[in-house]
């Protein structure tokens, strides 16, 4: 929180003493817990500690995240602080404010730093940085890094974490420099940065990008919510000059596929509705609302809530496909329908031919059992999930389009949604209930689902 401080003291706003009381409670509570665990033995972690370790770290970190946003007097209690707060961590980009721009600078960057440290992960971070907890970093790896098969690039797991972070931070560098480039100021661009690469979608704008109404900013901005919805073990690869792995990756040509296919057909549905004069524009928007909701991002430079159906339609379905494993973006992930694509027409092969062994693979590999039952059992769970939320997000008085596109959009972390919840709407009407539930969810969504489901059974907190 002392860059967030610092914007709050060049400033001269009244929201230092936010950030100085939030400090304290967060060095605070830190202190008790190293003094609690001071002794601990971290040498026998196994995997359910692991887990617990990641959904009790995010859920603390949403806590504390929460203190300048309610000491600030930014939201009226503290459920709302906590929404916008794991909002943020889980790079949702769901929020309450209505006046963003009336909001102080130095909440803003620490609204919007959130997302970049929630992109790549507290715990990942953890590992790059503090090593000397000696905690078995994989257990961690597993339960933190969103995907069905967590890919290391090196033996050594922080290694590893500090790779993936140093392709985080040159992605950073890179979009930020652009957008200043283009006239962009600094404190907008590291903010809009924070939440591409992230692929969060908190803007310090009232209108988001869409603000600015410029067909550079909206390009820029296209690329790097895609580049971030790229598996990042390819980027450190391309990085290190090797592309042979991009070419034979079969999650990021589908991935490429899908977002060309579903441009193509907004754009065509735009142009016949007369919605846009030209092509380049009609692609301009397109093109950023497709990426923006299958990375997960959430920016808009359009009120899509005025587009015609169908696309509306195919901006929903894209809430639930998410974007490559291993990348930044929330949702399904593309790897997980791509396994389960090919699960299905095996079974269609198997009914036909009875005798046949038919083998499932992926990029060249055989995918296992395991992981095949690992990818049907979080399909089941995910719709189980979603189908709760929406139950009782309805039962608290939501309309259905409201209820579904909500759900949708904070358990797959994109952020806007239709109905009540659309682009120039925000989840500050929805009431209490409702955004503990949303907080949930986000926090669900994020963490791959079972990490959080853990947290309810019984045998998860057994000796």
């Amino acid at each position: 929180m002392a860059w967030p401080l610092g914007w709050a003291a060049w400033d001269g706003s009244d929201d230092i003493s936010a950030f100085l009381l939030s400090i304290a409670a967060g060095l605070a509570v830190s202190a008790v817990l190293f003094l609690a665990g001071k002794n601990a033995d971290y040498e026998n972690l196994g995997v359910k500690d692991g887990f617990l370790v990641v959904s009790l770290a995010w859920i603390g970190a949403s806590l504390i995240g929460a203190l300048p946003f309610y000491f600030g007097g930014t939201v009226p209690t503290f459920a709302d602080a906590f929404f916008e707060s794991s909002s943020g961590f889980t790079t949702t980009g769901a929020s309450v404010l209505s006046d963003i721009e009336a909001v102080p600078r130095g909440i803003l960057f620490w609204r919007s730093l959130t997302h970049w440290l929630g992109g790549m992960g507290i715990i990942v971070l953890s590992l790059a940085i503090l090593p000397f907890l000696r905690i078995g970093g994989m257990e961690l790896f597993k339960a933190e890094v969103p995907g069905p098969i967590p890919e290391k690039i090196t033996p050594r797991i922080q290694q590893t974490a500090l790779y993936l972070w140093g392709v985080y931070a040159f992605l950073t560098a890179a979009e930020t420099a652009l957008l200043l480039l283009g006239g962009m100021n600094l404190f907008e661009a590291l903010t809009h940065t924070f939440g591409t690469v992230a692929t969060g979608g908190f803007s310090p704008l009232n209108r988001s990008v869409g603000q600015y109404g410029s067909a550079y900013f909206d390009w820029i901005i296209t690329v790097f919510m895609f580049l971030s919805g790229v598996n990042f073990v390819l980027h450190y690869r391309m990085l290190r000059m090797d592309f042979r792995p991009l070419a034979r990756d079969e999650e990021f040509r589908l991935y490429l596929w899908i977002v060309l296919g579903c441009t193509a057909v907004v754009t065509a549905v735009l142009l016949f509705g007369g919605r846009y004069g030209s092509i380049t524009e009609a692609v301009r928007h397109s093109a950023f609302q497709v990426v923006s909701i299958i990375t997960t991002t959430g920016f808009v430079t359009a009120d899509f809530e005025l587009w015609p159906l169908l696309t509306r339609v195919i901006l929903l379905l894209l809430m639930f496909a998410g974007a490559c494993a291993g990348s930044t973006g929330g949702g399904m992930k593309i790897l997980r329908l791509l396994i389960l694509g090919r699960h299905t027409r095996a079974e269609l092969k198997r009914v036909l031919h009875p005798s046949a062994v038919v083998s499932i693979k992926v990029g060249g590999k055989a995918v296992n059992e395991g992981i095949l039952s690992s990818v049907t059992s979080f399909l089941i769970l995910y719709v189980a999930v979603f189908v709760g939320g929406v139950f009782f997000i309805t039962s608290i008085g939501m309309d259905m389009e409201s209820a579904i596109s909500g759900v949708a959009a904070t358990l797959g972390n994109v952020g806007p949604g239709l109905g009540s919840l659309g682009p120039t709407d925000n989840y500050g009407s929805v009431p209490e209930a409702g955004k503990w539930a949303f907080s949930f969810l986000m926090l669900t969504g994020r963490l791959e689902l079972y990490t959080m489901i853990l947290l309810f059974l019984p045998e998860t907190w057994r000796k």
